[in-house]
Formats: C-alpha cells, sequence, structure tokens
C-alpha cells in the first residue's frame, strides 16, 4: 500500500505522527468507450461553450452556478484565504459511545500507521479506546476538504471512517408513513419466526460478487479465444405476495429447508412456530380446565359414599337386632315351666 497523507494525531498535549492509507478498493469490472469498427479510444475535448475554443488545464477555474446564466469564478487564492483547519493534524474533540454514531453517516475507511518514534503513543491511544470501549470524534483536512470522522480499532490498527455532515443526510418522505397501517399479532409472530429460521452468524467472506466473476469469466474466454460459457439462470423475483400469512409460512418452510431441516407435515410434524405453540398452550389449558370439574365431582362422590357406608351399617345392625327381637320373646316363653293345675 501506498501512503496518501501524512499527518498527526493531536491527543490532548499529545501529537501522533501517522501516514494514511485507503483501507478500501473498488473492485468493479471497467471499461473504455471505443470505436466499434477498429477498437479505437474515444477521446474528449475540452472546448468553452461560449467562444468553442479547446482549453488547456492551466485555464480552467472554478465556476459556481447562481443562476440565470450567472457564474461566480472562483480563483486558487479565493480557496487558500479559506479558514481550513491544518492540512496535517487530526483533531480529537471527544470519545463518544461507538453505537451513538449513526451507519449511515460513515463513508471512506483509512488506516493509520505509526510513523517513526510515534509507535508508542499511537499504541497507547489504541488501547485506551478499546478499554474505553469508545471511538474518536474527529475533524480532519483531506482533499481540500475539512471533514467529520472517527477513530476506532480494527484489527490492532487504529481506523479513520470519514462521515458525512448531518445536513447531507437527506430526511424520507414517504406517502405510507402518514397511514395508520396496523400489522396483526399473527402476522408480526410468522415474520418473527421466519427472521428466527434465517439467522445465523455474519461470515462476509462467504458472500462474493457474482455478477463480477462471471463478467470476468466472459472477458478471459474472449481473450483466449475460448467459447463464452452462458452463466446458470438467476432465479426470478417471487411475485407479489397476495396472502401474507400463506406467503411467511411458505418462506419459514424454504428457510429451513435450506439449512436442512426437515419441514413440517400436515398438522404434526416440524419446529413448532410462535403461532402453534400459543395454540398448543390454550388447547393444553382448555382441556386442563374442563378436566378439574369433572375431577372434583368425581372426588365429591366418593366422599359421600364413603360417609354414607358407616351409617348403613348401623341400620343394617339396628334392623337385624330388631329381628331378633320376637325370636327370643318366643324361645323365653318355651323354657319357662309349666304351673300344675
Amino acid at each position: 500500500m501506498r501512503a496518501i497523507w501524512k499527518g498527526a494525531v493531536s491527543f490532548g498535549l499529545v501529537s501522533i505522527g501517522v501516514k494514511l492509507y485507503s483501507a478500501t478498493e473498488e473492485k468493479d469490472i471497467r471499461f473504455h468507450q471505443v470505436h466499434r469498427e477498429d477498437g479505437g479510444r474515444i477521446r474528449y475535448k475540452r472546448t468553452c461553450s461560449v467562444c468553442g475554443e479547446e482549453v488547456t488545464y492551466d485555464d480552467i477555474a472554478k465556476g459556481y452556478d447562481i443562476g440565470g446564466g450567472e457564474m461566480v469564478i472562483l480563483t486558487d487564492e479565493d480557496f487558500a484565504d479559506l479558514p481550513l483547519t491544518s492540512s496535517r493534524a487530526i483533531d480529537v474533540l471527544e470519545f463518544v459511545p461507538a453505537e451513538q454514531v449513526d451507519p449511515i453517516l460513515y463513508n471512506k475507511a483509512y488506516f493509520l500507521e505509526p510513523e517513526g518514534a510515534a509507535t508508542k503513543p499511537y499504541v497507547l491511544l489504541r488501547d485506551a479506546l478499546i478499554d474505553s470501549e469508545r471511538v474518536a470524534i474527529v475533524k480532519v483536512a483531506l482533499r481540500q476538504r475539512e471533514q467529520l470522522a472517527t477513530l476506532r480499532v480494527r484489527e490492532g490498527v487504529l481506523l479513520l471512517n470519514t462521515m458525512l455532515w448531518p445536513d447531507e443526510i437527506r430526511t424520507p418522505d414517504f406517502g405510507f408513513l402518514d397511514e395508520d397501517l396496523k400489522v396483526r399479532p399473527p402476522e408480526l409472530a410468522m415474520a418473527s419466526s421466519l427472521i428466527d429460521s434465517m439467522t445465523g452468524e455474519f461470515e462476509p467472506d462467504v458472500f462474493t460478487d457474482d455478477y463480477r466473476a462471471a463478467l470476468q469469466e466472459v472477458i478471459d474466454a474472449k481473450v483466449e479465444g475460448r467459447e463464452v460459457v452462458q452463466p446458470e439462470e438467476v432465479e426470478e423475483a417471487p411475485a407479489a405476495a397476495v396472502d401474507l400469512m400463506a406467503a411467511l409460512k411458505a418462506s419459514v418452510e424454504r428457510a429451513k429447508a435450506a439449512r436442512g431441516e426437515q419441514p413440517a407435515r400436515g398438522g404434526g410434524g416440524g419446529e413448532p412456530t410462535p403461532i402453534s405453540s400459543a395454540r398448543s398452550a390454550q388447547k393444553a389449558a382448555e382441556k386442563k380446565a374442563a378436566k378439574a370439574p369433572a375431577k372434583k365431582t368425581a372426588a365429591k362422590k366418593t366422599a359421600e359414599k364413603k360417609a354414607a357406608e358407616p351409617a348403613k351399617k348401623t341400620a343394617a345392625k339396628k334392623t337385624a337386632a330388631k329381628k331378633a327381637e320376637p325370636a327370643k320373646k318366643t324361645a323365653a316363653r318355651k323354657t319357662a315351666p309349666r304351673k300344675s293345675a
């Protein structure tokens, strides 16, 4: 890598000499405009729209259109007088939690390398950022423009992320935001189930630019004189869903199949979704509530039966005793001696 900027990180009274390197690179395949007949490059001439003459770079200035066909021309001296911060300093303004910085503000990333004897203070700032779990908000002047940026740590290296200014972020103004749209709980539960079935760990290396790879294959085949192999047909996007719940359910089954899981069969197989779990719990509660009165009634009858048994036995004894009394009297009469005449 080649350093594109040299300067210093101003951290309180500490100055850390650094070199700046672009942390990213575009991999897009670039083309030139050529003449179809002979392949010659197409060149453009810088001509003036007023006089029609070709203009050299030395005669080109910057102009600001104020409307009505009028133009304000700015020279190098005009730019030199602007209150731009030191072109070789990265001024630390404050330290904030990383989650407070909206990712939409991030623009371009640069690696910072310590220069000369600045390695120890560089490592000190790096470790302090890690220990505090914060990022530094800084200002830096790059390419004649003052920019807001953050300093954070990535793989042991300080990373400078330039940011857009807040007034450069557009405010979404769409009609549906004013509509009173309600999502039904079953739909939300099924959507959450779909998210759960597609949840995983983010590994950037597993994703590839299939279009660029196919285009490179076409170019290589042209260079080598080989037959161009057409890439596989891309699956067409599904049509707009008519039944949202049916589409969500099908999506869940498809995601599970992609993971190698067994899809639900009929009404019983597969993992329970939030909706099916809720329904099962409700049915179980209703079944339990229906069984409870029956159990109480059976228990009550058993208790009454047990309580009645001693009374029945006592009544039986009394009845038996009552029946036995006449027999005793008869026996007594027979046993008593007769009186003489």
